[in-house]
């Protein structure tokens, strides 16, 4: 097994770091569309759920659904919506987490996290503790304006996908796998700053057929390459090759053998098979 460090760097550096020939055998993961978290939802279904917690769905949303990590960077996210909050004061965030009972961790984060965004109005932080499960987190991310997920470190991110699926514009750290789920300038905007994420979220809100071209460019690219038919696919064509390189190794003889039935011992005695 390879070890790399491959969450705080790009795609770019990791195929660099264990060449071309292993990286063909690393597969992408994939997101369910009919899930309760990606499957369609009416919009006004949409408008009822968000609203019920007190967020105003006429008023630009930015939503984030990641752990309480330091890696997921929510006291960034927050910085970034202060200064975003310079040229769109009504611009509302919405923070949601999954706590798990074996992470004290998490916990300590949520609470930083909390006391962070005690006096800010606007800001929702939302767990499962909390009740709001995929449905939940299937409303808000289609009622977001902005998708953020601006990691300083990150495996995959499928939470991405999630959101270019529901054609949204993201803006997420240019950090591990994120960089295979958005293009820059095509679908999202990747940055390395605080100051880059509040820039390209008032950029965004500021254009909304920039918006609306950023998410037909996701949803396209989701629909391609991180849903689970090519997820399945990729299992198929490993088998596939696992099976001819077994069958090359063996020789066409023992392929031919294989193909009967051992019946009989040596000494013609009968075995069962």
């Amino acid at each position: 097994m390879i070890e790399v460090p491959f969450g705080e760097k790009s795609i770019e550096n990791y195929i660099e770091y264990v060449g071309t020939e292993q990286i063909e055998r690393v597969k992408a993961p994939s997101i369910d569309p009919l899930d309760p978290k990606n499957m369609p939802m009416d919009p006004e279904v949409v408008r009822d759920a968000v609203a019920r917690y007190g967020v105003e769905p006429d008023l630009p949303i930015a939503v984030q659904v990641s752990r309480f990590d330091p890696w997921k960077d929510p006291l960034g996210v927050i910085d970034a919506v202060e200064l975003a909050r310079e040229t769109v004061p009504d611009l509302q965030l919405v923070f949601i987490g999954s706590m798990a009972n074996d992470d004290p961790e998490g916990y300590h984060y949520y609470r930083k996290t909390v006391k962070r965004t005690a006096a800010m109005p606007g800001v929702l932080l939302l767990t499962n503790v909390d009740g709001i499960g995929n449905l939940g987190v299937n409303a808000f991310q289609r009622a977001a304006d902005v998708v953020l997920q601006k990691s300083i470190r990150e495996g995959f991110g499928l939470t991405i996908s999630e959101a270019l699926w529901k054609s949204k514009a993201v803006v997420a750290g240019n950090v591990g796998g994120i960089p295979l789920q958005v293009d820059d300038g095509v679908n999202g905007f990747l940055v390395d700053s605080v100051e880059e994420c509040a820039d390209r979220i008032v950029h965004l809100l500021g254009d909304p057929e920039e918006r609306g071209r950023f998410g037909r460019a996701g949803r396209a690219k989701v629909q391609q390459q991180f849903l689970t038919p090519r997820h399945l696919e990729d299992y198929l064509n490993l088998f596939k090759r696992l099976s001819s390189t077994r069958s090359e190794e063996r020789g066409p003889a023992a392929d031919q053998r294989s193909g009967l039935p051992d019946c009989a011992d040596k000494d013609g005695g009968a075995r069962r098979v």
